[in-house]
């Protein structure tokens, strides 16, 4: 479905601004966090909607650690909260995924992410990956240890290690590369998000808008601007042959 609408396959989102958006309301961090919280909710579903079939989002990163407590203390909270509505998302057909080093949270919101997963494992719709404490850098070094240990242990031939090989490795085993990355906010970087998955990817940078006031209609333009664009892979256009 998503060939014939035109649409990449796989989209991945850095969801920007939460901080700026309070402050700029003259309100604390945690409540960007929420108002953040809901725009994702409602992007989740319009990209199901509309036939998307891969949706990656940054929701907190490997250094994310570094924030005041009181702020990740909030973070934590809203994941919690938003564990405990993942059904609403098998009965629309969803299925969701967690990458990144889930091992630094308490049992109950693992066991939360394994029911999550479990539960929507035969949806049919959108796949909804949520990258939670991830790092890209990480991701990667975590990727050759596994190869390292493989080889070690005879599984593996060192010779036998391609692309194809070492992405069977990554978090994102399975999964197409990224297609189209959106980064609203006015920052123009990957802040270490999918950096092998993105080797490829058309960016579309949105100055104008913090994430918790991203729309629906701000998605279909950045894939109004994916469709614009000719992608090469490292080849010739035929307007370049």
């Amino acid at each position: 479905m998503a060939e014939k609408q035109g649409l990449p396959a796989h989209v991945g989102i850095i969801m920007d601004g939460n901080g700026r958006w309070a402050r700029k309301r003259g309100l604390p961090r945690k409540m960007g966090h929420r108002a953040g919280a809901n725009a994702f909710k409602e992007i989740a579903r319009y990209a199901n909607k509309i036939g998307l079939k891969y949706l990656t989002a940054y929701v907190f990163s490997t250094e994310n650690w570094k924030r005041p407590k009181d702020e990740i203390d909030s973070i934590i909270a809203l994941l919690r909260n938003y564990l405990d509505e993942m059904e609403n998302y098998r009965k629309e057909n969803i299925r969701v995924l967690f990458i990144g080093d889930r091992t630094v949270f308490d049992d109950d919101i693992q066991a939360k992410m394994r029911r999550a997963e479990e539960q929507s494992r035969n949806a049919t719709g959108l796949t909804l990956i949520l990258a939670i404490n991830y790092g890209g850098r990480a991701e990667i070094a975590q990727a050759a240890r596994r190869i390292a240990e493989d080889a070690a242990a005879g599984k593996l031939s060192p010779g036998a290690v391609d692309e194809a090989v070492f992405s069977r490795y990554l978090y994102t085993a399975g999964i197409p590369d990224v297609d189209l990355l959106i980064r609203p906010s006015g920052e123009y970087r990957l802040s270490n998000f999918l950096l092998w998955q993105t080797a490829y990817s058309e960016y579309v940078f949105m100055s104008g808008v913090l994430w918790p006031d991203f729309k629906p209609a701000m998605l279909d333009e950045a894939l109004a601007e994916y469709r614009s664009r000719s992608r090469r892979f490292g080849g010739l256009s035929e307007a370049d042959s």
